[in-house]
């Protein structure tokens, strides 16, 4: 990632990690999905879905996700 991104979220669960960028993306937080799953294994192996977002807005993303499902899985990186 480039400078000044932080990840805020991550889960074995890609599907998860769409609902929550896509809750971002609502409230105005540019966010990035970066899912780590290896294409050849999609079926076996859970992969890992990380979201980053700009440093200036860390702050509010986590605020949305605790008030969003009680922030499951959010984390500060």
């Amino acid at each position: 990632m480039e400078k000044d991104w932080v990840k805020v979220f991550e889960s074995n669960q890609p599907f998860r990690a769409e609902v929550v960028k896509g809750l971002l993306l609502e409230h105005g937080i540019n966010a990035v999905l970066v899912n780590k799953q290896d294409s050849s294994y999609m079926i076996a192996l859970p992969g890992l879905a990380e979201i980053y977002v700009h440093i200036s807005q860390q702050v509010e993303a986590i605020r949305l996700m605790a008030a969003s499902e009680g922030g499951e899985e959010s984390e500060q990186a």
